[in-house]
């Protein structure tokens, strides 16, 4: 039986594909939770008064590495999933904010695609635009990254063991 939601192939990639995911819209609770849990409690993401009277950004910022981390949730479940074998490296620029109701999409050109110099796996180098609903380009990233080739069996994608 075919299992659905799995990412791409290395050989699925070529340079100059484009593609985009699905939107998602950035909450509150979003930013409390993400703030809370690593610890970024910094005024500009905890105190809206401070926010709307001092700083040069007023309103419900959302910090970039929680509207990144959104981004790469968006991928994981279009793209990587169950196909990613690591995050190598990537070039990050915030080039502007994000706030709380903002909606969020990814879109992506491949920049690079190669094989590995062993074992059947490829590098995928992307240049990802994390826009909000007007269009902006809030976040530009290019991430590389390994990825699985296509299993000799297909049947069995991941090596799994049938009942």
């Amino acid at each position: 039986m075919r299992t659905v939601g799995l990412g791409l192939w290395f050989e699925d990639y070529a340079v100059g594909d484009r593609f985009r995911t699905i939107g998602r819209t950035v909450t509150e609770t979003d930013i409390v939770n993400f703030v809370n849990c690593t610890g970024m409690t910094e005024v500009l993401f905890t105190n809206v008064e401070y926010a709307n009277r001092v700083s040069a950004i007023p309103g419900r910022l959302a910090p970039g590495a929680l509207v990144y981390a959104l981004a790469e949730g968006l991928l994981m479940q279009s793209v990587v999933q169950g196909t990613g074998m690591a995050f190598l490296h990537m070039d990050f620029d915030v080039k502007a904010p994000t706030f709380a109701g903002d909606t969020i999409h990814v879109e992506c050109e491949v920049t690079e695609a190669r094989p590995a110099a062993k074992g059947a796996r490829g590098l995928v180098r992307t240049r990802n635009e994390i826009r909000n609903q007007r269009g902006e380009t809030v976040i530009v990233y290019t991430p590389l990254r390994m990825v699985k080739g296509r299993p000799a069996d297909p049947d069995r994608p991941f090596g799994e063991m049938t009942a």
